[in-house]
Order: structure tokens, then C-alpha cells, then sequence
């Protein structure tokens, strides 16, 4: 399988790395009092995430950089190193094909969203977004990680 995981800078895959890691600790031992992940947080979850691809299709990366968490915008600096960077590194979530929303998965203020994606040239890969509640309740992302979906996608 080819895993694809460009990262601006060693400080921002460090960031992204340990916040998986503690993302995927949290939903797979959450205690019992965990605050539930409701349809109305995957419905924001996906909002996020489908304004973040609008404002890359319009090339606007003041508003794609406004979807990042805190740990990302400082890692990156600014709109247009920002969006320089998915240029760049992610460029199925820069121009997608097609783009299919998975079920999203999250506790308390964490949460993780899959989203299938085709290439322009047809390539299908898996795009997984962690996202974070912050204090103002507004999600936002703090990762993605790109995976060939190679025989994966109908």
C-alpha cells in the first residue's frame, strides 16, 4: 500500500504525529462519562471540511486557513505558506475528483473524519481528517493524512 503523509515541517508532523496518536488513545479508551459524539457534531465535522475544499477550489487561502486548528497555523505561519504547502503535498484535497463523506467518530472534543477522494487522474485515496472542538465550539482541523485506497472504492 502507498501511504502518502507530506508535511510541511519536522515541528508540524511531530504536532500531527502525537496528536493521532492521542486521538486514537482517546476514542479507543474514553471513560464511560465521555460526552457523546451527536449528529449534529458529524454534521459540523463535515461542514468544516466541505468549506475547507470550497475555499481551495476558489483558490481563497484565507479562508482555507481559517478551518486550521491552532497547532497547524502555527506550524505553517500563514495563508499562503498554508496553502502552498496542499498545493504542494495534498494535491487530491487541493482539486479533488469526486469526494465521499465516511461516518465521522469522535469523543468529547476530538473527533476523526474519513473522506474517500479521486485524483484528476482517477487514483482513489483516503483521506483522514482529525479535527478539534475549540473553546468558541467551532470545529477545526489539526491533521490529515492521505492513503492510496487503492481497491478500496467502488
Amino acid at each position: 500500500m502507498n501511504i502518502r503523509i507530506h508535511l510541511a515541517s519536522a515541528q508540524l508532523r511531530g504536532l500531527l504525529a502525537a496528536g493521532a496518536a492521542a486521538l486514537a488513545l482517546l476514542l479507543g479508551t474514553a471513560p464511560a462519562q465521555a460526552a457523546p459524539f451527536t449528529a449534529a457534531d458529524e454534521k459540523s465535522v463535515r461542514s468544516v471540511i466541505e468549506s475547507q475544499l470550497a475555499a481551495f477550489a476558489k483558490d481563497d487561502a484565507a479562508r482555507a486557513f481559517s478551518f486550521a486548528a491552532p497547532n497547524v497555523r502555527e506550524a505553517v505561519g500563514n495563508a499562503a505558506g498554508f496553502m502552498a504547502m496542499v498545493r504542494k503535498d495534498y494535491p487530491v484535497v487541493y482539486r479533488p475528483g469526486s469526494v465521499a463523506f465516511l461516518k465521522a467518530e469522535g469523543k468529547d472534543d476530538q473527533a476523526i473524519q474519513r473522506v474517500q477522494m479521486t485524483d484528476a487522474g482517477g487514483t482513489s485515496w483516503l483521506a483522514v481528517y482529525s479535527l478539534e472542538r475549540q473553546r468558541n465550539k467551532a470545529w477545526r482541523i489539526t491533521g490529515c493524512a492521505v492513503v492510496e485506497n487503492r481497491n478500496r472504492m467502488a
